[in-house]
């Protein structure tokens, strides 16, 4: 299949069983302004791209969601505590956006969105989730073209930051995909 828009990503996300389930199994956490985003999108993407049959390993699934209600680190461990109850073949890592300010020390994030307009890289700045209709959704704040082109580029957060530079190090994602540059 030919990746070229959002829609396309989509698609090819709804034809992965594998996904669906990890997707539909976080919805029933029926969590506030929730996401699964990152490496689970990304991966797929450039395992497509690159014509891989099998998919890349994941060392974690992220979920987000934000409540500002509920700040405590604690209430997070629950919820993975209760994805793994579903699903313990999954590495869940579940985070609040209405906190993660506190670790990046800066003004406070207004949404999920707006979280994860401040992940490191334009490619890892997408998310997908279930609307209340169960239909998908993508937030891709700085657009897919990255993604698709398999470019490594900071996001504007993260121009400056030794933090962009220390991931492209420890990630080598060209060691997994080899069409990856990182520009």
């Amino acid at each position: 299949m030919n990746l070229l828009t959002e829609q396309d990503i989509v698609e090819v996300i709804s034809k992965d069983k594998w996904m669906m389930d990890v997707i539909r199994q976080t919805a029933t956490l029926d969590l506030p302004d929730w996401w699964i985003c990152t490496g689970f999108i990304r991966a797929k993407v450039w395992d497509e791209l690159h014509g891989f049959s099998r998919k890349t390993i994941l060392p974690d699934v992220d979920v987000i969601y934000f409540d500002s209600n509920h700040l405590d680190e604690q209430n997070e461990k629950l919820f993975e505590i209760k994805l793994n109850q579903v699903d313990a073949t999954i590495p869940w890592s579940v985070k609040n956006q209405a906190r993660m300010h506190t670790l990046n020390q800066v003004a406070p994030y207004t949404s999920s969105i707006d979280g994860i307009s401040k992940f490191p890289e334009t490619a890892t700045a997408i998310g997908i989730t279930l609307d209340e209709k169960g239909k998908l959704r993508l937030c891709a704040p700085y657009g897919v073209e990255d993604l698709i082109a398999m470019k490594i580029r900071p996001t504007p957060f993260f121009e400056e930051s030794q933090i962009y530079h220390d991931r492209i190090k420890q990630k080598k994602w060209s060691t997994t995909w080899a069409k990856v540059t990182v520009g």
